[in-house]
């Protein structure tokens, strides 16, 4: 039986990456993944056989991962953020099940650091409470399923972090969210805005609801927006948790 390892590696470079995912690497024969993800952790898998693609490539890349596992092979799949959290891991599985692989192939997802935790992380500590999370990309999920969750994160009074907000295809959609949030939450909500964190170019700014569409929003940033008792003090923004201080 083959192994195929679905490596989750955080938002990039090694002290963000679990010993789990070093050590599968370390195993594997072959790395599949984006080619962005493939170069950060080119280091790892110095002498190994790779497989990249691009962007909108991901059944391809995952269904190689699986044949090749499938053939006995040790495989790495590689997977930015958590590969759980809008990864490749349910992919992966989906695959190993519809082509009944389940036998041949011994699937181990390695969880990682996901863009929200990273994010809030470098914000203080904006998740405290319950909060959900909400891709605004519509590629796989109908814009109007994405509005109607939105819709219910801020009924709910949710913090709500946001992945994928906005992109050259869909300019428009993070406007629409923050409409949207502000039907329920009051205009100066706080807002968190992460671009590239933990890299070299990382860019942290402090906004609120009513103005957050103004900043620099692309596909490399996450969006988090507080809920009715987060605030900002000292740069940091805080979620209560509830505790009596």
């Amino acid at each position: 039986m083959g192994k195929l390892f679905v490596v989750s590696i955080g938002p990039g470079g090694m002290e963000h990456m679990t010993p789990a995912a070093l050590q599968a690497l370390k195993q594997c024969e072959l790395v599949s993944g984006y080619t962005t993800y493939i170069k950060q952790v080119n280091e790892f898998i110095t002498g190994k056989d790779i497989i990249q693609t691009g962007m909108h490539k991901e059944v391809d890349r995952c269904r190689a991962a699986v044949m090749a596992a499938a053939q006995g092979r040790t495989v790495a799949l590689v997977s930015g953020g958590d590969a759980g959290v809008y990864g490749m891991a349910g992919l992966i599985l989906e695959i190993v099940d519809k082509e009944g692989l389940a036998d041949r192939v011994d699937v181990r997802v390695i969880p990682g650091v996901t863009s929200a935790t990273a994010c809030a992380s470098l914000l203080g500590s904006p998740l405290m409470h319950d909060f959900v999370t909400i891709s605004l990309s519509n590629w796989l999920t109908d814009i109007t399923l994405i509005e109607k969750r939105l819709h219910c994160a801020g009924q709910g009074d949710f913090v709500v972090a946001i992945y994928n907000p906005k992109s050259k295809a869909r300019p428009d959609i993070i406007n629409r969210a923050r409409d949207i949030l502000l039907q329920y939450k009051d205009a100066c909500t706080p807002v968190g805005i992460v671009r590239n964190a933990y890299r070299d170019v990382q860019e942290i700014e402090l906004t609120t609801l009513e103005k957050m569409c103004d900043s620099e929003i692309d596909m490399r940033t996450t969006v988090i927006v507080g809920n009715t008792a987060t605030y900002v003090s000292g740069g940091r923004m805080i979620t209560p948790r509830g505790y009596v201080v």
